[in-house]
């Protein structure tokens, strides 16, 4: 695999050096909030007389529906295989429009512009593209490396502090299963604080040596979904229920609390390092209600997770904290008491 990744303190002329495609067929797709805040940043450098697809913001228009809105003004407009989508967006933009790029035609070029810390440290990263089907996560979609990233962090001056703090479980995630030095310096540091072009530089890179090591997660990359065989169930249970739907890192944070849980019983993650991970996790996320007759339901979603096979529920746990190991598959038992071990913990 080989992907190109820029991270840029200004913008610039050259960032959209397009010699090789069809300048004249330049789609770039964002929705109601990167209209507003991000496209006028980027709109002078772009090519002249490109075509903006708006798309409504939100995971619940991460579906098939809002594809085929894509796919038809991609058609509408004569693209062929020369032209190129540039996704301006977060997670959700830049799943669906890779996804719609990767298959239009059998599949075009696209570059992914990431405009929220979840999409710049791990989203825009790897070529994973999808969208969800039938109240599960990206359950359709493909691999397809973009033809670049381009990370810009002062995207992340529009974001509202809880979609920054929901990005910064991915960093927390990737020092978890990578990097100890880097967890340490993360919970001794203020959120408030933070260097986010520091953060962003550091993060980022654990992903793509893990991705470049393993494109296509038939081993090591599966480390990548700690915290999210759980949370991943939890995010998708409360989708439909608006006054509890959680964003992607809220729903992540307690997917990493209850499979540290795990690990403390299965891969020997240590009692100190559970109650540290539990402790700094709920002081910046706080406690979300669930209840313990939502837990089959939950399970019920778990076992159509992508890394599962005919042995049950597949995790990626932690041996210690900067430590990760995958293909661990806990009883459904015990997922239950993760989530009970979760409801049980006082925020301090």
């Amino acid at each position: 695999m080989s992907q190109s990744v820029v991270i840029l303190k200004e913008l610039n002329p050259s960032i959209f050096r397009l010699e090789q495609f069809d300048t004249t067929k330049v789609a770039v797709i964002v929705d109601e909030n990167t209209r507003a805040h991000c496209y006028p940043l980027v709109q002078p450098y772009l090519p002249k007389n490109h075509l903006v697809i708006k798309i409504k913001s939100g995971e619940e228009n991460k579906n098939l529906v809002t594809c085929q809105h894509i796919w038809e003004e991609l058609t509408k407009h004569h693209f062929n295989r020369k032209s190129i989508v540039i996704n301006i967006g977060g997670g959700v933009i830049g799943d669906m429009g890779g996804f719609c790029a990767a298959t239009y035609k059998r599949g075009i070029s696209f570059i992914q512009m990431p405009t929220t810390l979840l999409a710049q440290v791990d989203a825009s990263i790897g070529g994973k593209l999808g969208v969800d089907f039938q109240n599960l996560k990206n359950h359709i979609g493909v691999f397809q490396i973009p033809y670049k990233v381009i990370i810009y962090p002062a995207f992340l001056k529009t974001l509202s502090e809880r979609e920054l703090r929901s990005g910064y479980a991915e960093v927390l995630k990737h020092a978890l299963i990578a990097d100890k030095s880097a967890w340490d310096i993360l919970i001794e540091t203020s959120f408030e604080n933070h260097d986010w072009h520091s953060v962003i530089s550091q993060s980022y890179k654990i992903k793509f040596d893990v991705v470049e090591a393993d494109p296509k997660e038939l081993g090591l990359r599966k480390i990548l979904n700690f915290g999210h065989t759980i949370g991943h169930a939890i995010e998708s249970y409360l989708l439909d229920i608006p006054s509890r739907k959680l964003l992607h890192g809220e729903a992540i944070a307690i997917g990493m609390v209850c499979e540290a849980f795990l690990s403390n019983q299965l891969t020997g993650l240590s009692e100190s390092a559970l109650r540290e991970i539990s402790t700094y996790i709920l002081k910046e996320y706080g406690k979300i209600s669930l209840e313990t007759a939502e837990i089959p339901a939950f399970l019920v979603l778990m076992k159509q997770d992508k890394k599962n096979d005919e042995k049950g529920i597949n995790c990626s746990l932690l041996e210690s904290i900067g430590n990760a190991t995958f293909n661990k598959l806990p009883s459904e038992r015990l997922i239950a008491e993760s989530i009970e071990y979760y409801k049980q913990l006082s925020v301090e």
